[in-house]
């Protein structure tokens, strides 16, 4: 791999967090994902939210992260692996003295890719709330269709109408093919 290459497959963000792509493609199980995830700080990592179709799994290399999936609450630290199923409410947190450092899988990996790529842009542009919601309702569309799934609180049936309403505007004014 071409140094070009590798910076292509890092996701640097603004607060030291780094996403890089590990590997991608088809074998006997299907299409999947492989991305490292490095959190330098504790906090959370993602709000509540379900997937139809994705399987998540997640081992920790490095640190300490917490996981609530289905109410249960897990810890898992370096050397442990935890998988979410379909239609799972899941959440997960850095939790570690130090750096986080988990390799994370997603099959099939749907619009992940995208979605990583997109979250890094608009927070590299300084476009995200410090929550990580995008400041503009459009970009919140954009990366909501890219979750592949459902966040935890507004109605399954309402998020298709609202946020897929948001993405299809969003769409028609160019969003999520160029920067904003």
């Amino acid at each position: 791999m071409t140094q070009e290459d590798k910076k292509a497959a890092e996701l640097l963000h603004p607060d030291g967090r780094r996403i890089t792509f590990l590997e991608e493609g088809m074998d006997q199980a299907g299409a999947y994902l492989r991305v490292e995830h490095l959190v330098p700080k504790q906090g959370a990592m993602n709000g509540p939210h379900w997937h139809p179709y994705l399987t998540e799994t997640f081992s920790v290399q490095e640190g300490k992260m917490r996981f609530l999936v289905d109410g249960k609450e897990r810890i898992c630290t370096a050397g442990e692996t935890i998988t979410v199923l379909p239609n799972q409410v899941h959440q997960f947190w850095n939790i570690s003295e130090d750096q986080l450092r988990v390799s994370h899988e997603i099959r099939p990996p749907g619009q992940h890719r995208r979605m990583f790529e997109m979250v890094h842009q608009l927070e590299c542009a300084g476009k995200m709330t410090k929550k990580g919601i995008p400041r503009n309702p459009l970009w919140l569309g954009v990366l909501w269709k890219s979750i592949d799934g459902y966040i935890v609180g507004p109605p399954r049936w309402l998020q298709p109408i609202f946020f897929g309403s948001l993405a299809r505007i969003a769409t028609f004014f160019g969003y999520g093919t160029r920067r904003r």
